[in-house]
């Protein structure tokens, strides 16, 4: 088993005077069977969310309003991922430890899981999770 590292897709827009629209299909623009959707809206200025890893769960992570900012951590890299566009698309891996920070008053951010919920699929100790996925090397 290797890290897998999460990647940023773009929807494609239609769209005309009318405004516009973008489509997700599971196994089609999402690389996954979506069984599970949920979104975050309404937080608080300076609350941070998320602080965790799956064991199984991929998950697709839209703005579709306002903006807010995601950390990531696969142990081989750290980077910062800004959503602010409703057509920009990021896929965690389970290999992901995550963090959401800096929304936007106006911040609806969308969910999509592989997984129904299931608390035991949640790695939420970072010291755990660096022990289920730290010197694992990058896949390729």
């Amino acid at each position: 088993m290797g890290i897998i590292t999460s990647s940023i897709l773009e929807l494609g827009v239609l769209g005309d005077e009318r405004g516009f629209l973008s489509v997700i299909e599971s196994n089609n623009q999402i690389p996954f069977d979506i069984k599970r959707v949920f979104y975050i809206y309404g937080t608080k200025e300076g609350v941070s969310r998320g602080f965790h890893a799956h064991h199984k769960t991929r998950q697709a992570l839209i703005c579709v309003a306002g903006s807010c900012k995601v950390y990531l951590d696969n142990t081989v890299r750290k980077e910062d991922v800004i959503l602010d566009s409703p057509n920009k698309v990021l896929i965690l891996e389970p290999n992901d430890w995550h963090e959401m920070y800096d929304f936007t008053p106006d911040c609806v951010l969308l969910v999509l899981a592989s997984e129904l919920y299931d608390s035991n699929d949640y790695i939420r100790d970072y010291q755990e999770f660096l022990e289920v996925y730290d010197n694992l090397e990058q896949e390729v």
